[in-house]
């Protein structure tokens, strides 16, 4: 297996049960499916055959509903869970061949989580929750401190330090959670549903926050969600599960507009796809047309929309020096109308 990213999982099963190997067999073979394999062994396909990769710097969502295996998965990249099947390296190493003590090397230095629920220790500050896992690997006081400290300050908690758990709300308190994972320097987060619990605008700041956190910081993350619109706004990439599989990985604009299957289209079918359509999807086939506004391949429809709104007749689409085609009014009108079908 290639192990040119920080994440790679191939072939993954995870079946629950005393009889997971008879299941295994029998569902590799395609003798079973998800409800048959529970009906003839008693057995529960939590994570059927999955494969992935997480590229360095990369936000990667796994998005599917409740019992869908998603976060089954992602318990899987820190070994919280063993699979009945398959492999998972991380940065290259087999998760699967490390002992004890480098397995707890890895989780405390390389990997960080967070979760739905920050369970955060009552009885302790702010500053001694973020730096608990720094505690753990007899960091110095000192340094942990201030770890903890620059932590909270990229979260927008700064001075907050002294403080306890029941002093903050509970978007404060997802904040001392991420700033916990933070505070370590792992080079992987791993997300499981962080901010699912929150009120919606909080819920929001609290993304925005992140992707900007993602960008300073370039950590690889695997984020886990069960909101479309979620992994839409926060994955480079998205995989879609159902019952256990992954039926389709694509960019969020690939998941819109090419749609793998009926079950991925009707998840995708309330989306306005306007903002995922790029000038190469919608040009014909064409010259330069004089006076015509040049724009590249990939721009935006928002930004083609506004041209024609300040008065462009036509647009070029062009790859440097070499044009590909072009965009009239007849395009625009027909794609805004195609999309206005959906809703």
């Amino acid at each position: 297996m290639a192990n040119e990213h920080p994440v790679n999982c191939c072939n993954l099963w995870k079946i629950f049960g005393a009889r997971a190997e008879q299941a295994l067999e029998a569902a590799k073979s395609g003798e079973v499916d998800k409800d048959e394999a529970f009906k003839r062994f008693g057995c529960v396909i939590g994570v059927a055959d999955a494969s992935f990769s997480v590229a360095e710097g990369e936000v990667f969502c796994i998005m599917g509903l409740s019992g869908s295996g998603k976060s089954t998965i992602i318990r899987h990249v820190n070994r919280l869970i063993e699979p009945t099947a398959g492999l998972i390296h991380v940065e290259g190493r087999d998760v699967m061949g490390l002992n004890p003590k480098e397995l707890r090397e890895l989780r405390a230095r390389k990997i960080g989580m967070v979760f739905q629920h920050m369970a955060l220790w009552p009885h302790k500050t702010i500053s001694e929750n973020v730096a608990f896992g720094l505690e753990v690997q007899k960091t110095p006081k000192e340094t942990r401190r201030a770890a903890a400290d620059d932590a909270l300050e990229r979260v927008s908690l700064g001075g907050w330090g002294d403080r306890y758990p029941d002093e903050l709300s509970g978007g404060m308190q997802q904040r001392v959670g991420l700033a916990r994972a933070l505070a370590a320097d792992p080079d992987i987060l791993l997300m499981d549903e962080p901010f699912s619990a929150l009120d919606p605008l909080i819920r929001k700041d609290l993304q925005d926050e992140f992707l900007k956190l993602s960008r300073e910081m370039k950590k690889t993350t695997l984020f886990i969600t069960h909101d479309l619109d979620e992994a839409m706004k926060m994955g480079n990439r998205i995989a879609i599960m159902k019952d256990g599989r992954i039926v389709q990985t694509g960019t969020p604009e690939n998941i819109v507009l090419r749609p793998a299957t009926e079950y991925v289209s009707r998840f995708v079918s309330s989306i306005s796809t306007l903002k995922y359509i790029s000038a190469v999807e919608i040009m014909t086939q064409g010259g330069t047309a004089p006076g015509a506004r040049e724009f590249g391949p990939s721009t935006p429809l928002p930004a083609l929309l506004k041209a024609f709104s300040e008065g462009a007749e036509e647009l070029t689409i062009k790859d440097g020096d070499r044009c590909l085609g072009r965009i009239g009014s007849a395009e625009i009108l027909e794609t805004v109308k195609s999309d206005l079908a959906r809703v």
